[in-house]
């Protein structure tokens, strides 16, 4: 290529060092320390876990700010973005991990209230789609907190609302969702996630994820009991569609939310990276470049299965353009690195073996891998 090839650079964040953006800006300077000439576009993207809103505000998308629920209770400001009648919704922004104390997890309380608030807070503003994308929760409730503030009802057998979090889903007697917010009915709701994951059983949300949000066997065990016997009481509010939705793709995302969005808010499920790169205008960018450049903080087993990179590469490919990968690390063998179409891969390891320096100086190693990339293919 030449001086006057056009870059895109569509790389998701490298998480707990750069946001997409940041990592963006960062290889910009390092190809434009090399090849002063080269025009270069930049689409920060993402898979509906956290950073999808910040994609959607870079790529046009107007930023609001809300005061929500978050995962222990407390008020906590959540973001979302809209333009000209989409909205996204983040789960993370509300019901996240990012939101919890150092060291703090509440597997059996944590609630997804906050991001049903922000659903309304969509709606109030006149979404007639809203991209809802889900991933690094704290809870495992099932979405019911989202659900309850869209008004639903989960009572026990005093006919009482039951408490927040995936553990009370025992004590669930009854529920009812004729109350949902009546305007649901005219708004599409697009499920976005990078996992397909049924809601219960050894593939479920509880078995999987539940260890990242600090559940103990016996709080997994709690847990399983939980999701499935609220499966078995929505069967009794909305019929055989309860079941079929536990073991759709998708359902057992982010705790089970997941499942909420697909039975109580006739959700259509669509891998995250997919929708976002529809929503950002991909397809119009991917024209005007001849070059792309993706990346993650860690390119491993799971960038192959629905993360950010391997969709930027699969629609690259697609269109017949060439695509590097940059990332923190690389835990890809030859084989599997041929199998996702990148012609390269820029590591920061290759820079900075310690993995403690390599986070910390994240930002100047990825300008010299920029470098690198600049010489090796510009």
């Amino acid at each position: 290529m030449t001086t006057t090839a056009r870059v895109l650079i569509a790389a998701d964040k490298f998480k707990g060092s750069l946001t997409a953006v940041q990592v963006a800006e960062r290889i910009t300077a390092g190809i434009h320390r090399v090849r002063p000439g080269t025009s270069v576009e930049s689409l920060p993207v993402a898979d509906g876990g956290d950073g999808t809103v910040a994609a959607a505000v870079a790529g046009g998308f107007e930023r609001h700010q809300e005061e929500v629920t978050g995962p222990l209770g407390a008020t906590v400001s959540a973001a979302w973005a809209m333009r000209e009648g989409t909205a996204v919704v983040e789960m993370a922004e509300a019901s996240g991990l990012q939101l919890m104390p150092p060291g703090v997890f509440a597997p059996l309380t944590a609630t997804t209230r906050g991001t049903g608030e922000l659903l309304l807070a969509a709606i109030d503003a006149g979404a007639t789609t809203i991209v809802l994308g889900v991933g690094g929760s704290a809870t495992t409730d099932g979405g019911a907190g989202m659900l309850e503030a869209l008004g639903a009802r989960f009572l026990d057998e005093d006919g009482d609302q039951i408490p927040h979090g995936g553990g009370p889903l025992r004590e669930l007697v009854s529920a009812d969702l004729s109350g949902l917010d009546k305007r649901l009915k005219d708004v599409e709701i697009v499920l976005a996630s990078d996992v397909d994951n049924p809601l219960t059983g050894p593939k479920g949300a509880a078995a999987v994820y539940g260890p990242q949000k600090g559940a103990g066997e016996q709080d997994l065990e709690v847990l399983e009991a939980g999701l499935s016997h609220y499966v078995q009481v929505l069967g009794a509010a909305v019929g055989p569609r309860a079941a079929e939705a536990a073991d759709s793709p998708g359902a057992g995302a982010a705790g089970g939310i997941g499942y909420a969005a697909l039975v109580g808010l006739d959700a259509a499920f669509r891998p995250g990276i997919d929708v976002l790169l529809e929503v950002l205008g991909f397809a119009a960018a991917l024209d005007r470049a001849d070059l792309v450049i993706t990346g993650e903080g860690s390119l491993d087993a799971q960038t192959l299965h629905g993360k950010a990179p391997a969709g930027v590469a699969a629609a690259a490919r697609e269109a017949g353009k060439p695509v590097l990968a940059v990332c923190g690390r690389l835990a890809l063998d030859a084989k599997a690195l041929k199998g996702t179409g990148f012609e390269a891969v820029y590591a920061l390891t290759d820079l900075e073996p310690d993995p403690d320096r390599c986070m910390s100086q994240a930002g100047p190693l990825l300008e010299q891998a920029a470098e690198r990339l600049a010489n090796e293919r510009l």
